[in-house]
């Protein structure tokens, strides 16, 4: 049985692009507490796909247990999820002519044996103005995605560099890295 660790229905949709029968459940982690560590971003993204896959894995010990977590960063300040148009446009206004970068972490857990990867993006925004940030807020809504952008629509066109090994992880599961990994595993992904 393959179980995602998730309720974010953007890694539910990429998921679903491998063909393979699979379940959600909710990881059910505290992701407040496990973030007042205070760990750097890249080791929190970490550690917060590990304990995802982690709390499924200890509820169905038979499966295998796909865990992701993701968030932008630009100076080593982590830009999480909106929430809200006003917050959303000001991430915007903060990352307009700069560069950041979307830590995206993966873990597997299958039998006891856990398998990391981190993917890391480096996105260059161009200038935007003010009126083009809330006409993009208006039209994409995304207060639920780390950065407040959603490339895989409208987002695409705040930028003017991408470079990314995978450029599934900027939507939030590194497919590229978890065929390599679910083939290793057993499974036949075409």
């Amino acid at each position: 049985m393959l179980i995602l660790g998730s309720t974010s229905p953007y890694r539910r949709a990429l998921l679903e692009r491998l063909g393979l029968p699979f379940e959600c459940v909710p990881p059910g982690v505290d992701e407040s507490a496990i973030a007042a560590r205070g760990d750097a971003p890249r080791i929190l993204a970490e550690r917060l796909a590990f304990e995802k896959a982690m709390a499924v894995a200890d509820r169905f010990p038979d499966a295998t247990v796909i865990g992701s977590d993701q968030m932008a960063v630009i100076d080593g300040q982590i830009l999480g999820k909106p929430g809200g148009v006003s917050a959303a446009c000001s991430q915007l206004a903060l990352l307009s002519g700069r560069t950041h970068e979307l830590i995206t972490a993966l873990c597997v857990i299958q039998n006891g044996r856990v398998i990391p990867h981190t993917d890391i993006t480096r996105l260059t925004m161009r200038r935007l103005a003010a009126q083009e940030i809330q006409r993009y807020v208006q039209a994409d809504q995304p207060v639920d995605c780390a950065g407040a952008y959603k490339i895989e629509c409208l987002g695409v066109t705040l930028f003017e560099r991408v470079e990314s090994a995978d450029p599934t992880a900027i939507t939030g599961l590194p497919l590229m890295a978890l065929t390599s990994i679910l083939r290793e595993l057993g499974y036949s992904i075409p």
